[in-house]
């Protein structure tokens, strides 16, 4: 999901940075899609971030916009001790990664044009899928982190968007070839268009998530959360 985006920032003229853990398929994306730089970056490792900053400050002072993807969503049992591990690798990835991540380079994008942080969330941080509760609570706690930041971000020119997708046919959760989930390249494609129609947006929701992300304000937060209860 995070590929696919970045791949429609670069076709629509945008200078793009990616970023992951592994160098192999960095050097595979930057030689098949030429003019788009690539970064190591391992959001776990506080000193990763810091050296990616210092990077990207270097050879990229005009960046004026942070895309806060990286995540990882595994099943998770309360009754197996083993899935502690799983639990704070959730925390460590999906929301220390973010919370690092917008500290280390917020620097870069004050003062900038068109300054941005986008979050991806999850619908699952609305109502929680509880096979794999943390990854939930990790969201909805992204959810949060996203609204303060934008309030105390409000006179600096840094503008705040929330990406909430839902389920989506990718190897998370072995959901590539789950029909219940949204094809990637709808979802991207919807994405997109929310963000070229809505420049300005605070959240952007696909239509296939606002079940999820409005289910509270809705009434019907019991009865989705039962349905998603039912997923084993």
């Amino acid at each position: 999901m995070g590929l696919g985006l970045a791949l429609r920032l670069h076709e629509a003229g945008n200078k793009v940075i990616v970023a992951g853990r592994r160098k192999e398929l960095l050097d595979e994306i930057t030689t098949e899609h030429p003019g788009i730089a690539a970064l190591v970056l391992d959001v776990a490792d506080p000193a990763s971030i810091a050296h990616a900053a210092e990077r990207v400050a270097a050879a990229h002072p005009d960046l004026n916009v942070l895309v806060n993807n990286a995540g990882i969503m595994l099943r998770e049992s309360l009754l197996d001790p083993a899935s502690l591990q799983v639990a704070e690798d959730h925390v460590a990835v999906n929301l220390l990664g973010t919370i690092r991540m917008t500290y280390a380079f917020l620097p870069l994008l004050t003062g900038k044009d068109d300054a941005v942080v986008m979050n991806v969330t999850s619908s699952m941080g609305f109502v929680p899928l509880a096979v794999t509760l943390t990854y939930g609570a990790t969201k909805a706690a992204l959810h949060s982190f996203s609204e303060s930041l934008r309030v105390q971000l409000a006179d600096s020119g840094v503008q705040v968007i929330e990406v909430v997708p839902p389920g989506v046919r990718t190897t998370l959760m072995g959901q590539q070839d789950d029909e219940n989930a949204m094809p990637l390249e709808d979802y991207l494609a919807e994405a997109v268009d929310l963000l070229r129609e809505y420049p300005d947006a605070r959240e952007i929701v696909v239509e296939r998530a606002r079940f999820f992300r409005d289910a509270a304000a809705n009434g019907t937060y019991d009865e989705v959360l039962a349905m998603l209860s039912d997923f084993r």
